[in-house]
């Protein structure tokens, strides 16, 4: 039966939206599978968006829906936010592509310092991708190891994948993986590697691997394991960052010793940095006695440094940050009731929630290992055709110009779409 419905899902997706289709088939003879990026592949063809709004997209067919994906956490301001158009268009009138200091970095280092305290030096990388992986090897420098301590389900960019059964283009890190949220397998793994992992890398809420809250004790466990053994503790609060002025470190009161950030930051812009303790960091100052080089032509990009000097200034105010987070809390535990009462659940952290199709509790990525994502992917069209666009494997991202309208809207469009999935998948 789900096959069925999914089947004609796509029949009525692609003949509404014709001009799409006949994009992406010319697409395919130049790009892999039509996109160049794998999350926003999907059945029978992504849409083409002609313009976007606030907290609205409209395809190249006509159709408008409600963003509550918002670019996977980098549309957190919304599309096309006054502030960042400003700034922007001041570096248009002025020049880019400089080679040479952009008058906005050091701003945007003090203001990234001081909302996290545990940033003593900041440096910018063009993606959290590549703030990780300066994270990483200043850790594998710093302790002089080989090993990288991961979670399954954990995703720290492109390159860093760490699902378990999932093949990824990964560096070749030497990852020990564990479960997220599950203390006594770590402990283990120091165990058996005691003085080899130089690194714990992890994210505040498990993101790709299914929007997973960390447990009350977990990354506090993970503080002091890494103390007693040496090893550094790195927190990827590329998407966690948005939930307080002072990041999802602030909340939970837990302080790693290096923090990467990226996505909404830069203001639709590409955007990285890792920053941490001053030990760690002057390792790449010039002139140190163990220095290393890190160079990177985009690292100060000038529409990027102007885009994300207007985000920390104007934009992302604390009052605006625990807004949105209660706002997220309370719309995940609304959109959970209607949820469960077909089979389904919404999981998550603040602005930040996933839709999986089981009612079994969920903390780690193995807990929805097996479980058939078919049902997401049919609620997902459901939601297209009830003009509202979340994430294809059921992800829902918050935006401030989304309003209580936009989240009725949502919550109505979810309720009838769940109705359609659970009787399919039944």
């Amino acid at each position: 039966m789900i096959t069925h419905a999914l089947e004609n899902a796509h029949r009525r997706y692609a003949e509404k939206r014709p001009l799409s289709r006949e994009r992406h088939a010319r697409a395919r003879n130049f790009l892999p599978s039509g996109t160049t990026r794998s999350v926003l592949d999907f059945d029978p063809f992504p849409f083409t968006v002609e313009t976007a709004a606030d907290c609205h997209l409209t395809d190249v067919d006509g159709h408008t829906y409600v963003d509550y994906l918002g670019d996977y956490s980098v549309g957190l301001a919304g599309h096309s936010p006054e502030a960042v158009r400003q700034a922007v268009t001041a570096v248009l009138d002025k020049g880019w592509s400089l080679g040479t200091v952009a008058g906005e970095e050091a701003e945007v280092a003090r203001m990234l310092c001081e909302r996290y305290p545990s940033m003593d030096l900041v440096r910018f990388t063009p993606s959290g991708t590549e703030a990780n992986l300066v994270a990483i090897n200043l850790a594998l420098k710093f302790t002089g190891r080989s090993k990288i301590l991961v979670f399954d389900g954990g995703y720290h960019g492109g390159f860093l994948s760490f699902s378990r059964g999932r093949p990824s283009l990964n560096v070749p890190f030497d990852a020990v993986i564990c479960d997220y949220n599950d203390l006594d397998a770590v402990r283990e793994a120091f165990d058996q590697w005691p003085e080899q992992i130089g690194c714990v890398l992890v994210e505040p809420m498990l993101g790709s691997g299914g929007r997973i809250q960390a447990a009350p004790d977990f990354l506090q466990g993970l503080r002091t394991l890494c103390d007693e053994n040496g090893s550094v503790l790195a927190f990827d609060e590329v998407q966690t960052s948005r939930m307080s002025y002072g990041g999802g470190q602030a909340l939970l009161g837990v302080r790693p010793d290096l923090t990467t950030l990226g996505k909404y930051i830069g203001g639709g812009f590409g955007f990285g940095a890792v920053g941490g303790a001053e030990p760690l960091m002057l390792q790449i100052a010039r002139g140190g006695e163990h220095s290393y080089d890190h160079s990177g032509t985009f690292n100060n990009n000038r529409f990027s440094m102007a885009a994300s000097a207007a985000m920390l200034s104007t934009v992302l105010t604390p009052s605006c940050l625990t807004e949105l987070f209660e706002r997220g809390e309370d719309l995940r535990k609304r959109a959970d009731a209607v949820l469960h009462e077909h089979g389904f659940q919404a999981t998550g952290w603040g602005s930040l929630i996933g839709i999986h199709p089981s009612d079994t509790p969920v903390v780690r990525a193995s807990d929805l290992a097996g479980i058939d994502r078919r049902p997401v992917e049919l609620l997902f069209h459901e939601m297209l055709e009830r003009g509202v666009y979340i994430g294809k494997s059921g992800f829902v991202t918050l935006s401030l110009p989304q309003t209580a309208e936009t989240d009725d809207h949502f919550l109505t469009a979810l309720e009838s779409s769940v109705r359609v999935a659970a009787r399919a998948g039944a």
